[in-house]
């Protein structure tokens, strides 16, 4: 029988999804579901990242395409395209992403710094890498990611629109 060792009590799940030809990371705990796309209803004057909301189950939940908020090449919705609805901060919100490839468990030390990359880009959000054999995964800490500055922005949306 094997024993439990300090690192498996360390171990987490994260669901990997790609933007793409890079795959990200995010704390499998923050997930309320995965849906295939939809149309969404578009806002007018809200951020371009921020695709408009859908109705889900009753509940007004803005959708945010991670590739246009990552800046990743051509935007296409194809049959793999899915959202990722989240319970982030106490909201529930949507992100757009290429697709879902797997749920992966890492222990704390597979999880390596993120380089510094300094003033060029903001890296606030990523927590570090994931190396799984031959595999780099951005952790992404989706609380960090969705700050209170983009929230406002949502809240602002959503309120111009009601």
């Amino acid at each position: 029988m094997r024993t439990m060792t300090e690192g498996d009590a360390q171990r987490r799940e994260f669901l990997v999804f790609t933007l793409g030809k890079e795959e990200y990371g995010i704390d499998i705990l923050k997930v309320q579901e995965i849906r295939g796309y939809d149309a969404v209803t578009r806002l007018a004057k809200s951020p371009e990242f921020i695709k408009g909301v859908i109705n889900l189950r009753g509940h007004i939940v803005p959708i945010i395409d991670m590739r246009i908020k990552f800046g990743v090449g051509n935007i296409i919705y194809n049959d793999f395209t899915v959202v990722i609805i989240l319970n982030v901060l106490g909201r529930t919100v949507g992100m757009v992403v290429d697709g879902v490839s797997d749920v992966i468990e890492l222990a704390g030390d597979d999880i390596k710094p993120a380089p510094e990359f300094g003033a060029v880009m903001d890296t606030a959000y990523i927590q570090g890498l994931g190396a799984i054999g031959e595999r780099m995964i951005i952790m992404v800490d989706i609380e960090k990611l969705m700050s209170s500055q983009e929230m406002a922005l949502m809240d602002t949306a959503l309120a111009a629109n009601v």
